[in-house]
């Protein structure tokens, strides 16, 4: 038992392996059982989920057969190594071999230790450049060969480490090749359409034959208000729901399993993933990251393109912006495959690298998105207390070309995730929320691929673009008085008419709710009053066309002489409830951070008590359940100092953020469907999560299947 537990510690402190999908020209070897790897299925079907490991109480379940089969097998590619089969074989100093296609490529990302013994090389293998052999690999340099040939592969002498005293902690990467001033290297993209537009009716934007459009709705606090009376702050309720694909839509007929969107219905995506490799991620981190990305190299189809970067005390691109092609996996595997953990945390210089990749590329795919993971804080960047004056200092984090600006900055959304208890989550919530993406808390480690999983499955289904809201007072006597979008920067002219909401992107059947709020005066001389016009402007993602809805909906009211006892919409009541929700965990967390613990438990116990009164609470209603659920879970992780410091802020800000975006985010159990805490997840999230969680054993957990979409389904009819 001694043996092997040393065997296991062993394997989770060295690079732990990951499968790479043969080309053609391998596909006569032989394939082995792969049980202890993140294994990827080699094609693009999704009919068969792959294979993976899940996490337990001692991590990953890693091989125990050792060096045994070091020899006869490669510890990258996981295949068999035999002399005559057309691959040249490496043996290291420390005795053990490897594919010398595959250990150059390992060594190219800057290892330069025995991914199996962890011995340090003294010579390391070299691939020169060989664009005219097959896949790029290199002959063997046999002895009389000269030293110049373009053919040669050679093995270079590393140099005596030398040791610089001005530096506290040493690189990750200890011998990088140059990278490029502009990154202006990314795969070219298939030809794409023209931007177009067009101006659409709802009737006729509903017969589009791609994704369909927006659906509207707006519904009245009370139906009616009477004519002698005025009313304040009458509230107007805009509801959005994004359409479902075509594939979607043919999927609810016919499918019998679940599977991701198809390649062919849904916009590509450039990707570029920003790691932490500090130190502290070395071990089970490490390893469960590399398996989590290799989920989401492996669910990316062929015309996404993937960037990674790994930066610790220092930055570097390991593997630019490539397409997501067989070759491109294999690539971005052994790229993956590569990372070692050491030194400090420089969440900026990492952030500054990836957005570059995205702001220097020639092509662009119409969805672009920075996914950021890190267990640490900036200690190069950010220094000092949080606090007052913290979002100023964050404010430094995030690269000028990706901050909104108030509209004017690229739409790069950053969606970042706080790895475990140590991470900073006010300045991960804070790079999230100016650049406009999500801010996710992993507090269990095994967590990471499910959270990942729920992050691009929304990614690979965005159906709309650039959406902006318009909200237009219809009476010649109303005018704006409020509109409450959370996030979302909205605005208003100068004469109160007219406002607009800058929606974004939306995910396949992701819904958005807004509230408006007008003063309705007294005196009307018809029996109907038009209170607002709404219209809606997009682009769609796959036929890059801008489309208006023109008449996209109109709020109405009745104004009789008398109203007899009003019913309160259960669609603005519930959102009234989000808001309550929202704006209490808010205070709360200012509240905590001035050591005021008692007074933030004492704001949402008594939001809590607040929304309990209520007639969706009364009424059973599923999103209220959840906001009381998520308030409690709050208090108890405000008990103490201690406890707040270790989860209680990241889980908050997480759920800050979801409620402020209307979107799902990860945050202690939320992932799972047994969750009261669980809101705005749509179906192909759910799905991707599903994809995950039933990666080992190819059937769902009882305990983790997750349920259809949560849109909080029992919507009343529409005013």
């Amino acid at each position: 038992m001694g043996s092997k537990w040393r065997k296991v510690k062993l394997a989770l402190g060295m690079n732990t392996c990951l499968y790479v999908p043969q080309t053609l020209d391998d596909s006569s070897s032989s394939i082995p059982r792969l049980s202890d790897a993140v294994s990827p299925s080699t094609g693009h079907s999704f009919d068969r989920p792959p294979t993976t490991p899940t996490p337990s109480s001692s991590g990953l379940r890693l091989s125990l057969t050792g060096s045994k089969s070091s020899k006869k097998t490669c510890a990258i590619c996981l295949t068999t190594m035999k002399p005559g089969q057309g691959h040249a074989i490496f043996t290291a100093e420390c005795s053990h071999s490897f594919h010398f296609h595959c250990i150059t490529s390992n060594v190219k990302h800057g290892n330069q230790i025995c991914p199996i013994c962890r011995a340090k090389w003294k010579e390391i293998p070299f691939q020169s450049p060989a664009s005219d052999l097959p896949h790029g690999r290199s002959r063997i340099n046999p002895v009389g060969w000269p030293q110049d040939d373009a053919w040669m592969t050679v093995l270079r002498r590393l140099p005596s480490p030398r040791l610089d005293p001005s530096r506290q902690i040493s690189s990750i990467f200890h011998a990088p090749e140059p990278e490029p001033v502009v990154f202006d290297d990314d795969e070219v993209l298939d030809n794409q359409p023209e931007i177009t537009e067009k101006s659409t009716s709802s009737k006729e934007a509903a017969n589009n034959n791609i994704i369909g459009t927006i659906d509207i709705k707006t519904y009245t606090e009370v139906s009616a208000v009477s004519r002698t009376a005025s009313h304040n702050n009458f509230t107007v309720l805009i509801h959005l729901k994004a359409p479902v694909t075509i594939e979607r839509q043919d999927s609810n007929i016919n499918q019998t399993e679940s599977s991701p969107v198809s390649q062919n219905s849904r916009a590509p995506v450039d990707l570029v993933t920003v790691l932490d490799v500090s130190g502290s991620m070395a071990g089970t981190k490490l390893a469960l990251l590399k398996r989590a990305m290799g989920f989401v190299i492996e669910n990316l189809g062929p015309s996404d393109r993937l960037s990674v970067i790994a930066f610790s005390s220092t930055a570097r691109r390991l593997f630019p912006l490539r397409r997501m092609t067989d070759t491109g996996r294999q690539q971005a595997l052994q790229a993956v495959n590569s990372l070692t953990s050491n030194g400090g945390t420089n969440i900026a210089e990492g952030l500054k690298k990836g957005a570059k990749v995205l702001v220097d590329r020639k092509w662009k795919n119409p969805v672009c998105s920075i996914i950021l993971l890190s267990d640490g804080q900036d200690t190069y960047t950010v220094s000092g207390p949080v606090g007052a004056n913290a979002q100023t200092r964050y404010q430094s984090l995030v690269p000028i070309s990706i901050c909104r600006n108030n509209g004017e900055g690229l739409r790069i959304p950053v969606h970042a995730f706080g790895f475990g208890a140590d991470h900073d989550a006010a300045s991960m919530h804070s790079i999230s929320e100016i650049s406009g993406g999500t801010f996710s808390f992993i507090e269990a480690e095994g967590v990471i691929q499910d959270a990942f999983a729920q992050c691009i499955g929304g990614l690979l289904s965005v159906v709309v673009q650039e959406l902006q809201v318009g909200v237009q007072c219809a009476h010649p006597s109303l005018q704006l008085n409020s509109i409450k979008a959370g996030s979302y920067r909205t605005g208003t002219l100068s004469d109160r008419r007219m406002g607009f909401i800058d929606v974004g992107d939306l995910y396949a059947e992701e819904e958005r709710d807004f509230l408006v709020t007008i003063n309705i005066p007294v005196g009307c001389s018809n029996d109907e009053m038009s209170l607002l016009k709404v219209k809606c402007v997009y682009r769609d993602p796959i036929t890059k066309e801008m489309v208006t809805l023109e008449d996209a909906g109109e709020v109405k009211i009745q104004r009789p002489e008398i109203t007899g006892e009003l019913v309160v919409s259960m669609e603005v009541d519930r959102q009234r409830n989000r808001l309550r929700a929202a704006e209490a965990m808010a205070e709360a967390r200012v509240s905590a951070e001035n050591g005021d613990l008692a007074g933030a438990v004492s704001v949402l116990e008594s939001c809590n008590r607040v929304l309990s009164e209520t007639a969706s609470a009364r009424a059973g209603d599923r999103l209220c359940v959840s906001l009381c659920a998520e308030l409690k879970e709050m208090q108890e992780r405000m008990a103490n100092r201690q406890v707040y410091e270790a989860s209680g802020r990241a889980y908050v800000l997480s759920g800050l953020s979801s409620h402020s975006w209307q979107r799902a985010t990860a945050r202690g159990d939320s992932t799972d469907s047994t969750s009261l805490v669980q809101a705005y997840q749509t179906q192909s999230m759910a799905d991707m999560v599903t994809r995950s969680q039933t990666m080992i054993l190819g059937n769902p957990a009882p305990q983790r299947s997750l349920r259809p979409a949560q849109s909080f389904p029992g919507r009343t009819r529409p005013r």
